[in-house]
C-alpha cells in the first residue's frame, strides 16, 4: 500500500517532492547519483533541515570532505548545522591513522573492529530519524572487493532501517568505479546530471509510488538546489466553455467572427516591424476592461521598450500595471531552462489567476531549449496544452523571415499546436510600404476569409475593409485587378 503524502518524507525540496508525489517513502533508502559538483551533498542537507524543521533528528554521516569545511559550507547556504549531528569517519579523523581499513558489519558483528564500533555507537546515541551519508562509495576504498563491499553496504542499510531511519546516500559514478550494483540495494534512485544543456534531475527508479517521469531542471542557487519539474499538461475541466475573448476592435473580430476563443492558442504570426507585439497587446487592453489578468513574457525585447512602445499606440500599460491587469516580464533565455520557465507560468496561473498568456517571441523561447527540434516541439506542446486545460489563453508571437516575398505562415514548424493563426503581412503597394492582416486557421469556428489593410498610428490600431482591388497579396508585392463596371465584390470573394 503505498503512504498517503501526509505520511511522505519531503526532501526538503519542493520541486523535487513533487517529482516523487509527494516525497520520500519513510524508513527506506534511496541513492543520490551524480557527478562531482553536482549537489548531492547540498540535497543531503536540504533533506536533513527539512527533518530538523519538523522536529525529528538529523545524522549526517561524514566519510569524505573535512567536518569544518562541511558545516562552514552548509552554513553558508543557510542550513542550520548546529541543529543537525555529525559522525565524522573522514580520512583524517583518528579512526583511519590507527586502522588503515574497516568494515561496516551487521550488529551482531560490531565488536570486531573499532571504527565499526564508533557508527553502531554514533548511530544508538543519536537515535535518527534520518541519515545522510556522503559519500558511500568511499567505503569501496575500504575494503577488500566488490563482494565485501556491498555485502556491507546491504549490512548498514539494513541497520539503519532497523532503527527506522529514512536514509540517503551518496555515490558517485565513474568510468573506472560505477555504480550500477548498488541499485539493488536502494529503494529509489535520484540522479543528477550535469550536461551540455543545463541541470537534470530524474528519478529511474522508485519502490511504492509513481514518479514524474521526464528529465526536470534544477539550479544551485545561495540558497541551496531548487527543481523545476517538467511541466504536466494535466487534463481539461470539461465545464470550460469556449468564451470568446474580443479585440476590442471590430473589424479584427469580423475576420475571427467574434474573437478568439477562451483556452485556446493563437499563433500571431509574422515578419520584423509588421505590428505582431501590438496587435497581441490588444487583446489583453480589452481583457483589462473586463479585469482579466494577463501576463507578457519578452524574450527578443526589453521591457522599457516594449512599456514605450505601447504607451505611444494608445495603450495604457501603466495604467493597467498599476491595477494589476497586466504582468510583464522580461526573460534571459540563455539564463532559463525550459523547466524553470514553466514554472514561472505555472506560478502565473495558479498562483496569481492569470487569464492570457503571452510568449513574445517563439524564437527567443526556443534559446531557453539549446536542444534539438524535437525538443522544442515537444516542450511548445506541453506549454500549448497546459494552458488549454486550464482555460488559459495562450498568445505566441513568431516571427517569419521575408519581409516580402514568399509568404511562410510560422518559421518554427508549430502551425499544428495553434487553434488560432493570425498573420501580418508587409506589402510593396504602388511604391508605399504598407500592411495587412488575416486569419489562416480557426479551430473552433469559422473565419472571414478576406484580407484586410492594417495600420498602426498613435491613436491604436485601424483595420480596414477587404482588400478586394488586390491580387497576390501573400506574395507581398499584389497586383491591381481591374474590375467590370458595377461589379460587386462580396467580402468572402477576395482574390488572393
Amino acid at each position: 500500500m503505498t503512504p498517503s503524502l501526509s505520511e511522505r518524507a519531503s526532501t526538503g525540496v519542493a520541486g523535487l517532492d513533487e517529482v516523487l508525489s509527494g516525497g520520500l517513502v519513510p524508513t527506506r533508502s534511496y541513492m543520490v547519483r551524480g557527478q562531482a559538483g553536482s549537489g548531492k551533498t547540498i540535497l543531503g542537507f536540504h533533506f536533513l533541515q527539512q527533518g530538523v524543521d519538523e522536529g525529528e533528528t538529523a545524522l549526517f554521516v561524514n566519510l569524505e570532505e573535512d567536518l569544518r569545511d562541511l558545516k562552514a559550507n552548509a552554513a553558508a547556504l543557510g542550513f542550520d548545522a548546529d541543529a543537525i549531528e555529525f559522525l565524522d569517519l573522514s580520512p583524517g579523523a583518528d579512526a583511519f591513522v590507527e586502522d588503515e581499513s574497516y568494515e561496516v558489519f551487521a550488529p551482531s558483528e560490531v565488536e570486531r573492529e573499532p571504527l565499526t564500533d564508533r557508527i553502531v555507537e554514533g548511530v544508538t546515541a543519536v537515535d535518527p530519524d534520518r541519515v545522510v551519508v556522503d559519500p558511500l562509495t568511499q567505503l569501496r576504498f575500504l575494503l577488500s572487493d566488490d563482494y565485501q563491499f556491498r555485502k556491507q553496504v546491504v549490512g548498514f542499510m539494513r541497520f539503519l532501517k532497523d532503527r527506522g531511519a529514512t536514509v540517503l546516500f551518496t555515490v558517485q559514478n565513474t568510468p573506472s568505479l560505477p555504480t550500477d550494483d548498488l541499485e539493488f540495494v536502494t529503494d529509489g534512485t535520484i540522479r543528477l546530471d550535469a550536461g551540455p544543456y543545463g541541470k537534470t534531475v530524474g528519478v529511474p527508479k522508485f519502490r511504492g509510488s509513481a514518479t514524474q517521469s521526464g528529465d526536470h531542471a534544477y539550479r544551485i542557487t545561495d540558497a541551496g538546489m531548487e527543481v523545476f519539474p517538467a511541466l504536466q499538461p494535466g487534463t481539461r475541466d470539461e465545464d470550460l466553455a469556449f468564451e470568446q475573448v474580443s479585440s476590442g476592435i471590430p473589424e479584427i473580430d469580423e475576420l475571427l467572427h467574434g474573437g478568439i476563443e477562451r483556452g485556446t492558442v493563437t499563433i500571431v504570426s509574422g515578419p520584423t516591424g509588421v505590428g505582431k507585439t501590438t496587435l497581441s497587446t490588444q487583446f489583453m487592453k480589452e481583457a483589462a476592461g473586463r479585469g482579466e489578468r494577463s501576463v507578457i513574457y519578452l524574450f527578443e525585447e526589453n521591457r522599457e521598450t516594449f512599456l514605450a512602445r505601447s504607451r505611444a499606440v494608445d495603450i495604457p500599460v501603466d495604467e493597467m500595471l498599476a491595477k494589476g491587469t497586466l504582468q510583464v516580464i522580461e526573460v534571459e533565455a540563455l539564463e532559463r531552462s525550459p523547466q524553470e520557465f514553466a514554472r514561472m507560468v505555472r506560478d502565473e496561473v495558479e498562483g496569481e489567476g492569470a487569464d492570457i498568456v503571452m510568449i513574445d517571441g517563439i524564437a527567443g523561447y526556443r534559446l531557453t531549449l539549446r536542444g534539438e527540434e524535437e525538443q522544442m516541439l515537444q516542450q511548445m506542446h506541453a506549454l500549448g496544452r497546459y494552458l488549454k486545460n486550464a482555460g488559459v489563453t495562450g498568445v505566441f508571437i513568431d516571427e517569419t523571415r521575408n519581409v516580402t516575398g514568399e509568404f511562410h505562415a510560422t518559421m518554427e514548424n508549430i502551425s499544428y499546436l495553434a487553434d488560432n493563426i493570425v498573420f501580418l503581412r508587409h506589402l510593396e503597394v504602388g511604391g508605399e510600404l504598407r500592411k495587412a492582416i488575416g486569419v489562416l486557421k480557426k479551430r473552433t469556428s469559422d473565419f472571414e476569409r478576406t484580407i484586410r489593410e492594417f495600420k498602426i498610428t498613435e491613436h491604436g490600431i485601424t483595420v480596414g475593409e477587404p482588400m478586394s482591388g488586390l491580387r497576390g497579396i501573400l506574395s507581398g508585392t499584389p497586383e491591381v485587378v481591374e474590375r467590370d463596371a458595377g461589379q460587386v465584390e462580396g467580402p468572402g470573394d477576395s482574390d488572393e
